[in-house]
């Protein structure tokens, strides 16, 4: 995500058997992790991952207690679209309530993950621990510092809830007849496969939460030439459109370099 590229790419061919460039992918990073940390350095930024996702995880459990969503009958039937259009809504509103605390209350410890993660690349030691990692922040950014990166973050969450719910709620509506035999199945499913495929296109938004959550803080990772100063996330938005890199880091294995070969 932050562009470093410390192992070149290799030469392969795509599906029409064109030489191209691919990045090393996640296998191969792993073990030049390995060699340059030891397998320790696999688990960087591990602690307040953890900490983060228990404290979104209980966040969500403790809002849903105190606005408990009345619970509606199960409509599917297409006589009454607008009845269960209207769940869809009521049942996706509270939960993009609970995602949205449960990502402030949960970010600050985000930030400082992706901070310890990323000092990888310029082999620094500024965020050792939490306790540490969090007084550090509090004294050079104030309390701000803990929320770099949020604005993004909570956008991809509400337009990835919204676009999922609704799509799936009109796939399993107009496409899916209630008289087929399979049709409870099919509708199980497709929330799943809406969340792949919306996920997909919010992720620029992840990509710009993470970025501000480490530039210019200090780490090489967050400074040129890895990526300018950028004054807000809007700015880094158009940034990474420009240059083409908006789904920098998305895929794993498969990593496609910009530059390509000519034919053979």
């Amino acid at each position: 995500q932050v562009g470093h590229e410390p192992l070149p790419p290799v030469v392969g061919r795509n599906v029409l058997g064109r030489k191209v460039l691919y990045l090393p992918g996640f296998f191969t990073y792993a073990r030049h992790i390995v060699q340059v940390d030891g397998k320790r350095g696999l688990f960087r930024g591990l602690t307040p991952r953890l900490i983060s996702s228990t404290l979104s995880t209980v966040t969500r459990g403790s809002v849903k207690k105190a606005f408990p969503l009345e619970d509606m009958e199960h409509v599917s039937n297409r006589d009454d679209v607008k009845t269960s259009l209207r769940k869809v809504v009521r049942e996706t509103s509270h939960e993009m309530m609970m995602q949205c605390v449960s990502r402030v209350v949960s970010h600050p410890l985000h930030v400082i993950s992706m901070r310890c993660m990323v000092q990888f690349v310029g082999r620094e030691v500024k965020y050792s621990g939490v306790l540490s990692a969090m007084a550090k922040i509090l004294k050079e950014e104030g309390i701000l510092g803990f929320f770099v990166g949020l604005v993004p973050h909570i956008l991809g969450d509400v337009i990835f809830l919204w676009c999922c719910n609704l799509l799936a709620h009109f796939i399993n509506t107009y496409a899916v007849d209630d008289n087929f035999s399979q049709a409870s199945v099919i509708r199980s499913y497709t929330k799943f496969v809406m969340g792949i495929a919306v996920s997909m296109l919010t992720y620029p938004f992840l990509l710009v939460g993470d970025l501000m959550a480490v530039n210019n803080c200090g780490l090489r990772a967050g400074l040129p030439p890895y990526a300018p100063a950028f004054p807000s996330w809007i700015h880094c938005w158009r940034y990474l459109s420009a240059q083409g890199q908006l789904f920098r880091g998305s895929s794993l294995l498969f990593r496609r370099a910009p530059a390509r070969l000519p034919p053979a």
